[in-house]
């Protein structure tokens, strides 16, 4: 009889050893949880950024399809330039004030902006004009008439286009910012 009081109090403490490492596991195995949703939400985020940046791309290449070569020669008060920017910064460059309007807010809570810059060298100036550089692709051969707003139709043979270089800012919750950019013509 003497020996079961004995054990009693041994019991007791080996139980609560066990306890106390069974609660550190438990918390350290939360805050691994924490932090893997965490970054699944950065993730996610991120991804709409990106998906949302390029809903700009597509906005300033409509934009860019209805406009007539009066507009494109010249700089416009908001969201185009007429001349390439060698010193052009998307994260320091003036969104407020000299990007598009910016669009309602998508699904995502996702406002977008962009601006476009034709890729020659003088501004205010017909990409044929004296001492002008512009990136241009010309089309050997074809057999239809370009569409605006069209894909996969073959221009007239001996066109040339310019290129355009669309730079697209998304701003969305979580201060989540990106840019986007696409060449085209």
């Amino acid at each position: 009889m003497n020996s079961i009081r004995k054990q009693q109090g041994v019991v007791l403490f080996i139980a609560l050893i066990v306890l106390v490492a069974m609660s550190l596991a438990g918390v350290a195995l939360w805050r691994s949880i924490g932090t893997g949703v965490l970054i699944a939400g950065n993730i996610a985020m991120q991804r709409g950024a990106v998906t949302s940046s390029d809903a700009g791309i597509e906005g300033a290449r409509t934009w860019l399809m209805a406009q007539g070569p009066s507009v494109l020669n010249n700089n416009q008060p908001r969201a185009y330039v007429s001349s390439w920017d060698e010193r052009f910064d998307a994260t320091t460059f003036d969104w407020d004030n000299l990007g598009s309007t910016p669009s309602a807010a998508d699904s995502a809570g996702f406002t977008t902006q962009y601006v476009v810059h034709r890729l020659c060298s003088l501004p205010n100036a017909g990409h044929n004009a004296p001492n002008q550089q512009c990136l241009t692709v010309s089309v050997a051969g074809g057999s239809s008439g370009r569409v605006a707003g069209s894909y996969g139709i073959m221009p007239l043979s001996g066109t040339t286009y310019i290129y355009y270089r669309i730079t697209s800012r998304a701003l969305g919750p979580r201060n989540t910012v990106s840019y986007t950019q696409s060449i085209m013509y």
